[in-house]
């Protein structure tokens, strides 16, 4: 008799706790993004920042991610899933939907984004309400960030000067990219970067304006001999990336809930992001420097070289800017401010 009344009130314990358990977790979210589960984005950044969701909310959310496009797709189809509907959450590259965040390219833009990702963050997140916003119509992004900005990494020719580039065919995923590579007289390919590897194996780039970190998750020190970049670290532009969700999903969620979100997407977040950037950068060039791969910095003369030369890049963009109704000089002007002022702050941390 004891036994059978164990049974039952264990029963009626995991029942209570199942049913606890799915109450608690009443908002269960779909994160979708497009690189693998070991990637540095889902590791050290999309898991991390999803826990401290779910902890802020005491328990209310959980949020399931899901790598590889596994939830159907291609890259720049992530931006419409999320408009749509058809998942909650997404990261996603502004990149691969040329146009649609016309007033964030500002911060792609060479010798506008230097060499610190989280200075980038800080003065995106400075610029979103008044600047920003009106790019990301049907979405509400929880944080926008760049990665630590674009190195020139080739198969064979290594690349110290602007005429170096003529006549090779480079991989970018933006269209600032390309005008970035048109400027120095090389052809743009665009692709999703988890194409990259066949592309170069294949010959159908000669390599790509991408940064170190990727290297380790594509293998790319398999299929490169050259990871250039500028003196002190100077990149060629970045990316700019989002974590968003679905506005009508945002809109319908409690306070408390939101809260849970912008708590853990704050600006500690921001530069944390940025260290993570950073590391994997000396991770991703760590493991093409043992595969045998030559890193070259370029010298300060070399990397002016580079200045000069692409300078009208960025007149390009306020024309491509200004019949839209975007200020683009006065947004140029204001990201390279914030990006220093940041800079400063960072680095003296």
């Amino acid at each position: 008799m004891m036994g059978m009344v164990r049974v039952v009130l264990a029963t009626a314990f995991v029942l209570a706790s199942g049913a606890g358990g799915v109450a608690a977790q009443e908002h269960v979210f779909k994160l979708h993004h497009f690189l693998g589960a070991e990637a540095t984005v889902q590791k050290h950044m999309l898991e991390p920042w999803a826990r401290q969701v779910e902890e802020n909310s005491g328990g209310q959310v959980r949020i399931d991610i899901y790598p590889s496009m596994t939830l159907g797709g291609r890259p720049p189809e992530l931006v419409t899933q999320a408009r749509d509907g058809v998942v909650d959450l997404i990261w996603t590259l502004n990149g691969y939907t040329p146009g649609v965040f016309p007033r964030t390219e500002v911060m792609e833009l060479p010798f506008v984004y230097l060499n610190d990702p989280g200075a980038a963050n800080l003065a995106l997140a400075d610029m979103y309400a008044d600047h920003l916003a009106e790019d990301y119509r049907g979405l509400e992004p929880m944080f926008l960030h760049v990665h630590a900005g674009q190195a020139i990494q080739t198969v064979s020719e290594e690349v110290r000067l602007p005429q170096d580039l003529p006549g090779m065919k480079m991989r970018i995923p933006t269209r600032t990219g390309a005008w970035v590579i048109e400027a120095l007289g090389a052809q743009p390919v665009s692709m999703p970067v988890p194409d990259l590897p066949l592309a170069l194996s294949k010959g159908v780039v000669d390599g790509a304006f991408i940064p170190f970190e990727i290297i380790p998750t594509l293998k790319i020190q398999d299929q490169t001999q050259f990871q250039i970049e500028g003196a002190d670290g100077i990149r060629f532009g970045t990316s700019v990336f989002q974590v968003s969700m679905n506005k009508a999903r945002w809109d319908s969620l409690p306070p408390d809930v939101q809260q849970a979100f912008r708590d853990a997407s704050g600006r500690d977040w921001l530069v944390e992001i940025g260290r993570v950037w950073k590391q994997a950068e000396l991770d991703g060039i760590k493991a093409a420097t043992d595969a045998g791969n030559i890193h070259v910095t370029l010298t300060p003369e070399e990397t002016e070289a580079f200045r000069e030369k692409l300078a009208p890049v960025i007149d390009r963009w306020v024309a491509e800017v200004t019949p839209l109704g975007i200020d683009g000089a006065g947004l140029v002007t204001q990201a390279r401010d914030l990006v220093a002022k940041y800079r400063k702050e960072t680095q003296a941390e």
